[in-house]
């Protein structure tokens, strides 16, 4: 994934037409012309400010390298004259060149191996034509066919295919940019000239396979989901899963011809057994099944088949192959993170903080309202505040705060706010028009009550969010926990901000309340920032491997899963079969 994507719909292609121009001709196979050094300096220019994969920085002093394949590019379909190579193409030119011209798909094996690779990329969430999987096939079999005319063409679109696929692999096929133009995520780092000799030597080793499973993201996470993936294609290969019918409440001690089915699907998502001599009496065994599976998809856990908990069960498995699909692709967006670090994963509604590669600390959360989301971005923790005040933002202000003091004048002094002007000076609330009140502030007192409690955890950011403690306690106890006005309400916010100030001797659980008791307003800079990461996720995975899926609160999944199923735009292959030409560049 790279944001040098010129593709308007978020997803990454690697298209590009090489240029115009002579061609040069020697034994082995390349893919410059004359013409390519300049290009290739051009293109690198305009995408080398962002990061890539794979692109070595020293090549604008590349010289265009001899190859036989000039005149086959020339007389492909739309390599229109002062057209610019993309990425790929840049790869596909410098993966020659490290190999001196040499084919790499030579021989059946090799690039057998490479497309069973490519068939394996359903389990990634990939869809394997988008890497001319039925292409690849045909002229494999055409090569097979003695007088085949176009060698280098089916080693160029294979090799095409094989950068293209690692690419996705390593960051992703669609641009989060183009989501979420905000995204400020730092993409998974790479030595340029490494990672192409590594492509390279597992062509020439005939392990293809080593060079797919390195550029799969590291996290346990997507292994797991990867799995997943692959066990629910199974499932609904072999029909899917069967619908509980709408009904009354299923609990213990009940018989009923829905339970049969209701066994089976829990056994289908690795809850419980379908085996038993009373498959239509709901016995302790399903009870419990039925609660482990309440617990790990967020519903309320009662050991009861009510509507809430059977229109999760009822979920298509096409939706939940998509949603699959969704997480994994943004897994791969994930960076590497080797220092100690803060995660929320606001769908799930938690925070964790991990140290040392290891889980630490982790509570629950609650975050933005659907209509006041909380933004995912990355930052750094630097500070917190005991005791904070709250300066209400413009929008709480305007669409919360002033229709409250309209109707009720005692509102501010209930609720310890006072009012300032765009100087700073206090003003008398009794004098102010609230009703058409302008360039006003509004400010809460420390203390019982203050919407951000007792301690306030800082980082920085343009969204106006942070961490922090709250009066409003009473709701971790829901499951869905999407309260907030887009800052994230931590349970037990104490605990973080020790190990976050990380000084037992100055600042142990005693000192951090006695400070708090003291009523005044401190900040206290960390010794050293933590990283911070606000990720949106819909999934889960729960010790057994078992996937849990989380209700997909902000909407966002349909738009990855949109962009996930865009087919790059292919060759123009309308001549190149037909007689014998390489493939084109994508458009």
């Amino acid at each position: 994934m790279s944001p040098a994507s010129n593709s308007a719909d978020g997803t990454d292609d690697g298209t590009a037409q090489p240029t115009h121009g002579p061609a040069v001709r020697t034994q082995g196979i390349c893919i410059a012309r004359i013409s390519w050094s300049r290009v290739i300096r051009r293109a690198l220019k305009a995408i080398l400010p962002m990061w890539v994969w794979w692109l070595p920085i020293a090549v604008a002093n590349a010289q265009p390298v001899a190859d036989p394949i000039a005149e086959c590019f020339a007389s492909c379909p739309g390599t229109a004259s002062g057209s610019s190579p993309t990425v790929v193409d840049a790869l596909l030119a410098r993966f020659y060149e490290a190999r001196s011209c040499r084919m790499a798909w030579s021989d059946t094996e090799s690039l057998d191996h490479l497309i069973d690779q490519i068939r394996a990329l359903e389990d990634d969430g990939l869809t394997p034509s988008d890497y001319f999987l039925d292409r690849l096939v045909r002229m494999r079999e055409q090569r097979l066919i003695a007088g085949h005319s176009d060698p280098i063409g089916l080693d160029v679109l294979a090799t095409r295919a094989y950068l293209l696929a690692l690419r996705h692999l390593y960051h992703g096929k669609v641009a989060p940019q183009e989501l979420y133009p905000d995204w400020n995520f730092e993409p998974r780092s790479s030595d340029p000239a490494e990672d192409l000799g590594l492509a390279n030597s597992a062509v020439d080793d005939g392990n293809v396979a080593a060079a797919f499973a390195l550029a799969r993201p590291p996290h346990a996470i997507y292994g797991a989901l990867r799995k997943s993936l692959h066990e629910l294609r199974a499932i609904a290969a072999d029909g899917g899963w069967p619908l509980v019918p709408a009904g009354p409440t299923l609990a213990r001690g009940m018989r009923d011809p829905r339970i049969p089915a209701l066994r089976h699907r829990l056994a289908l998502g690795g809850y419980g057994s379908d085996v038993t001599d009373n498959v239509d009496y709901f016995d302790p065994a399903l009870e419990v099944a039925v609660r482990a599976f309440q617990t790990e998809q967020y519903l309320g856990v009662d050991g009861k088949v009510g509507a809430a908990t059977r229109n999760t069960l009822n979920v298509s498995i096409d939706a939940r192959i998509g949603q699959l699909q969704v997480n994994l692709e943004r897994v791969r967006w994930i960076p590497e993170i080797t220092d100690d670090f803060v995660l929320v994963d606001i769908a799930g509604y938690k925070v964790s903080y991990y140290k040392n590669s290891g889980l630490k600390w982790a509570s629950r959360v609650q975050v933005g309202r659907p209509y006041r989301r909380t933004p995912s971005f990355r930052s750094m923790i630097t500070h917190v505040t005991f005791n904070p005040t709250w300066t209400v933002p413009p929008t709480i202000l305007r669409n919360d705060v002033l229709p409250k003091i309209r109707r009720d004048s005692s509102y501010l002094a209930t609720n310890r706010l006072r009012a300032f002007d765009p100087a700073g000076n206090p003003l008398d609330a009794a004098a102010v028009d609230w009703h058409r009140a302008s360039g006003i502030t509004l400010r809460q007192d420390a203390g019982p009550g203050n919407a951000l409690g007792r301690v306030a955890i800082r980082f920085p950011n343009r969204y106006g969010v942070y961490l922090h403690d709250t009066p409003h306690t009473e709701l971790f106890d829901r499951e869905q926990r999407a309260f907030s006005s887009g800052c994230i309400r931590v349970e037990r916010p104490l605990e973080l901000v020790e190990l976050l100030l990380d000084d037992a001797g100055q600042w142990n659980h005693q000192a951090m309340l006695a400070e708090m008791d003291s009523g005044v307003t401190r900040s206290v800079i960390l010794r050293r920032p933590v990283p911070l990461l606000l990720m949106y996720w819909s999934v889960d995975v729960h010790d057994g491997g078992r996937v849990a899926y989380k209700f997909d609160v902000y909407q966002r999944d349909a738009k990855v899963l949109a962009a996930l199923h865009r087919s790059p735009l292919l060759p123009d292959t309308s001549n190149a079969v037909r007689d014998g030409k390489c493939p084109g560049p994508m458009h």
